[in-house]
């Protein structure tokens, strides 16, 4: 048995894509997951499952979401080991952050620097986004909500082809915590 996390993109945020954290938790195990436990109210859930890999696992959470409740949702699945190496190789210094201070993108495939090479990053100063496997960090000293460069990074055109979802590190840290479990 693996220990995932899945990560819902766009979810309980407003409008009418609600998913109630209880019924996932009953459709997860109903799709053959055990130790199913979500997260607060905006779209983690942590799971235990022996067939599939990270990829095969979200297209089918994909799937089931979709027929239960009616509308598509976006789903990345990373395991442990994955989560913990993204936590532990961030290049800004997060015990001296505020969490709300310091963010994670997580992709659904790599992305490189020519991707957001068009992005001038000494202009967003002292805001700044470093890549590395499959995610972006992005330190916004004064908060998401007040960023620009985060407005920036999550246009459309710049994760064309991609499922992109985003998570503080208080998360990112309660993540690697849940899935080490």
């Amino acid at each position: 048995m693996t220990t995932y996390a899945a990560l819902l993109r766009g979810i309980n945020v407003g409008g009418s894509r609600k998913v109630p954290m209880a019924e996932l938790r009953t459709l997860m195990e109903g799709l053959g997951h055990d130790a199913v436990r979500t997260y607060l109210q905006s779209g983690q859930a942590v799971f235990s499952s022996g067939h599939g890999d990270a990829e095969s696992l979200a297209a089918e959470l994909t799937r089931a979401i979709e027929k239960h409740f009616g509308f598509a949702v976006d789903v990345i699945v990373r395991d442990h080991a994955y989560l913990k190496a993204i936590a532990e190789a961030c290049p800004f210094p997060a015990a001296d952050l505020e969490p709300k201070q310091l963010h994670v993108t997580y992709f659904s495939a790599p992305v490189d620097a020519e991707r957001f090479a068009e992005i001038d990053r000494a202009a967003h100063l002292p805001e700044e986004f470093r890549l590395g496997d499959r995610a972006l960090y992005l330190y916004a000293p004064n908060g998401l909500g007040r960023s620009k460069l985060a407005d920036i990074l999550s246009r459309p055109r710049l994760n064309k082809g991609l499922i992109a979802t985003s998570r503080n590190w208080n998360t990112v840290v309660k993540l690697v915590e849940m899935t080490g479990d």
